[in-house]
């Protein structure tokens, strides 16, 4: 993908430049990320990870054919040039049939590859670091990096088919140990050596060599490693440059690719330009958008209640709970503890477990009537201080519309100011 690897060489020449993939496939964050980027005249890069996005639907419903179909008609719809819209897709691999063995779980793995690129997508995120079934535990570099130069192929193959030559481009390793691998607390998070890394790249290129993959090489534009950002349910572990110092320097010895750093999410805002200067230079964001997008939801919620007999009320925190109380698949597993603390953790985690229910029927009829109700006139001003702060002070100087939707976009775009102006070197606007 010319873009990306342009956006390399940039960085090579000004550490100080990056960029930002947005992790979601919710309608109204792609709204806001798009009318940002329209904004700001960027390129945008949205990311589909293999649980969301699959041959089979994901958890979203979406094959990644019908995702890039969302994507453009959101791009058209906001007036963005589909020209500036980069597709990628995240922990590629046989992550969804780690219960498989390998060999079953590879085959799946070639058909997303696969259906992935037939869509269009360019940045490809190989990850077969997982162990499946029949495997050791953990997997070794060479095992994770043959299996990855497998799909590498595969990928290769399918967009050669498709346009007559590739300009795919890549990105390799993971940032977290796989099952059986070191289990660090937020408190101990380990960040990656240097040697580890210099090991997964190592490995990768002889795997990619024996399969004939040595001219795609250029075309690796990132690394994933851990710097030592990661968060939980309540807690944020910041980034602490000095921990990561010789891992910085260590990429600088490779021309034509950076780090790429998952679970940036909940970084300050110069945690984040830190992590871009010191060659992080590709941050994923995910869950820190929808989190945001819940927050003007509660908040408006609260305003209803204010200006509405509970019985007109949407009653959108309560229809949120029950729904997730009778489908707990989606957070059972994850917060634990007293049943208040799991309560709290199910409407306010960090993690937000919240985000894979949003599309459910019920909780989009309490949204769709929250909207209506907040629309039928205007939202009084001392209670959008009360709640909504931070777009408060926007409504007042004349920047804001004070409606439900234009209210909520904004403060998705709080966090995505952030990313922007950490890969400008600058500091957010607002």
């Amino acid at each position: 993908m010319k873009h990306l690897t342009e956006f390399v060489a940039d960085h090579k020449q000004d550490s100080r430049c990056g960029i930002f993939a947005v992790c979601s496939a919710h309608p109204l964050v792609l709204e806001a990320a798009m009318r940002h980027a329209r904004e700001a005249n960027s390129l945008l890069l949205i990311e589909a990870t293999s649980n969301q996005v699959d041959q089979y639907g994901g958890y979203t419903g979406m094959t990644p054919e019908d995702f890039r179909g969302f994507a453009e008609q959101m791009a058209d719809k906001h007036h963005f040039p589909r020209e500036q819209l980069i597709l990628g897709g995240d922990h590629l691999g046989p992550n969804r049939w780690q219960a498989l063995p390998a060999e079953e779980a590879m085959c799946n793995a070639q058909e997303l590859i696969r259906c992935y690129v037939a869509a269009g997508f360019k940045k490809i995120h190989l990850d077969c670091s997982m162990s499946c079934a029949d495997d050791p535990i953990p997997l070794t570099d060479d095992i994770v990096a043959i299996r990855a130069a497998r799909l590498a192929k595969i990928a290769e193959q399918t967009c050669i088919e498709k346009s007559g030559t590739s300009d795919l481009v890549y990105v390799i390793g993971t940032e977290v140990p796989v099952p059986g691998g070191a289990h660090e607390t937020l408190a101990e998070l380990a960040v990656t050596t240097p040697h580890a890394a210099k090991a997964t790249l190592e490995a990768h290129r002889h795997a990619f060599e024996r399969q004939g993959l040595s001219d795609l090489w250029p075309r690796i534009i990132g690394l994933v490693v851990q710097p030592g950002v990661e968060f939980d349910h309540t807690q944020v572990i910041d980034y602490q440059p000095e921990k990561s110092q010789t891992l910085s320097q260590m990429i600088e010895d490779f021309d034509t690719m950076v780090f790429e750093a998952h679970s940036t999410d909940y970084q300050t805002p110069q945690a984040l330009q830190q992590l871009v200067q010191n060659h992080f230079a590709i941050l994923k964001v995910g869950p820190a958008l929808t989190f945001a997008l819940r927050e003007t939801l509660f908040s408006l919620a609260a305003i209803e209640r204010e200006l509405r007999p509970a019985h007109k009320c949407s009653g959108l925190r309560e229809v949120l709970e029950s729904v997730m109380l009778e489908h707990p698949e989606n957070w059972k597993h994850h917060y634990h503890g007293s049943d208040s603390n799991r309560r709290l953790a199910r409407g306010y985690s960090y993690s937000d477990r919240v985000r894979y229910y949003w599309p459910d029927h019920d909780i989009d009829e309490a949204y769709s009537k929250l909207v209506s109700n907040l629309s039928d006139e205007s939202i009084p001003l001392p209670l959008i201080s009360q709640y909504l702060p931070l777009q408060y002070a926007k409504v007042r100087e004349g920047k804001l519309a004070a409606t439900p939707h234009e209210l909520i976009i904004n403060h998705i775009q709080d966090v995505l100011r952030q990313y922007h102006a950490a890969c400008l070197g600058t500091q957010p606007s607002h």
